[in-house]
């Protein structure tokens, strides 16, 4: 048997597809037998409107292990946008889960122990293309979901890493800000 994971936390940006289909999931992971399972159980029983707590699941009654709440970033108002990120996005980050499980990230071994909370963000933008690639969508998140949980399982990035390069790293959005861009 691992050692306890009380808290892990990781996050991830995959982008490179087309505009609106980028990923960003913020991940909480630990174990369900202490604070993080108080927390889980309450996501899930309290729903709040235009943010819907949901399962993780492969199809309509497959739930995913460990046990994963999606969570929208995003206030849900949209239907055809509620049906992307409750199909497409909840499918792919389930499968983003069980792909870290195969990978070693999540020990096997604690599959039934453990949860995972993931904040979704899906852009709002996704419900007006009329085309969407819903698989190039799915690659991405559930990329996106797999890098979240490596980073969390895996304390990336280290703190040596971000001293090191702490003066070198600008946000792209300070920096637009900066230019007088936003």
């Amino acid at each position: 048997m691992s050692d306890r994971i009380v808290l892990r936390v990781g996050e991830a940006l995959v982008a490179g597809g087309p505009p609106g289909t980028a990923a960003e999931p913020e991940v909480a992971i630990g174990e369900m037998d202490g604070p993080f399972g108080t927390a889980f159980a309450n996501l899930l029983g309290d729903q709040v409107k235009g943010h819907s707590r949901v399962l993780a699941i492969m199809n309509t009654d497959i739930m995913v292990r460990p046990p994963t709440i999606c969570v929208s970033k995003v206030t849900v108002d949209n239907e055809r946008y509620t049906n992307i990120l409750m199909g497409t996005v909840q499918y792919a980050t389930s499968m983003g889960v069980l792909d870290s499980v195969r990978a070693g990230d999540i020990p096997k071994d604690k599959a039934n122990d453990l949860g995972i909370i993931v904040s979704v963000w899906l852009n709002p933008m996704v419900a007006e293309i009329e085309n969407l690639d819903h698989q190039i969508l799915f690659d991405i998140h559930r990329k996106a979901t797999h890098q979240a949980i490596r980073k969390a399982m895996n304390f990336e990035p280290s703190i040596d890493w971000l001293l090191e390069n702490q003066d070198k790293i600008v946000h792209k959005y300070f920096e637009k800000g900066l230019k007088g861009e936003i």
